[in-house]
C-alpha cells in the first residue's frame, strides 16, 4: 500500500472516531470532509480494514442509509445489532429516520 493511502486511512479513522453514539454518517460525507469528495469508495476500503483499530465502523453507511458494509463484520447481523444497541432503528438493512440520526462531519467538526 502507498504511504499516502495509509495516511488517508488514518484521517478516515480519526473522523469515524468522532461519530457520536447513536448516530451514523456516510462514506461520502467522510470523504467530502477530508477534501476528497470523490473518494467515498476509498473510505469504504478504510472501514473494511478498521476492525482492529478501535473505529466504530458500524456507524458508517452508504448515502441512502443502507448497511452496505455489513458483510465485513463477524456474525450474521453484527453491524445491525451494534447500531440497534445504540438506539438506531434498522429495518431490512436500511436505517430508519436516516435524516434524524445522520451526522455530518463538515458541520460538526
Amino acid at each position: 500500500m502507498k504511504p499516502e493511502t495509509i495516511n488517508f486511512y488514518d484521517k478516515v479513522y480519526q473522523v469515524a472516531r468522532q461519530i457520536p453514539y447513536g448516530r451514523v454518517t456516510s462514506y461520502g460525507a467522510i470523504a467530502k470532509y477530508l477534501g476528497a469528495a470523490r473518494s467515498a469508495r476509498m473510505v469504504g476500503y478504510a472501514m473494511n480494514g478498521s476492525h482492529t483499530k478501535d473505529v466504530p465502523a458500524h456507524r458508517v453507511v452508504n448515502r441512502k442509509g443502507l448497511l452496505t458494509g455489513k458483510h465485513h463484520f463477524d456474525g450474521t447481523n453484527l453491524m445491525q445489532q451494534l447500531l440497534e444497541s445504540e438506539g438506531v432503528k434498522v429495518v431490512e438493512n436500511q436505517i430508519q429516520d436516516f435524516e434524524t440520526v445522520f451526522w455530518e462531519p463538515i458541520k460538526e467538526l
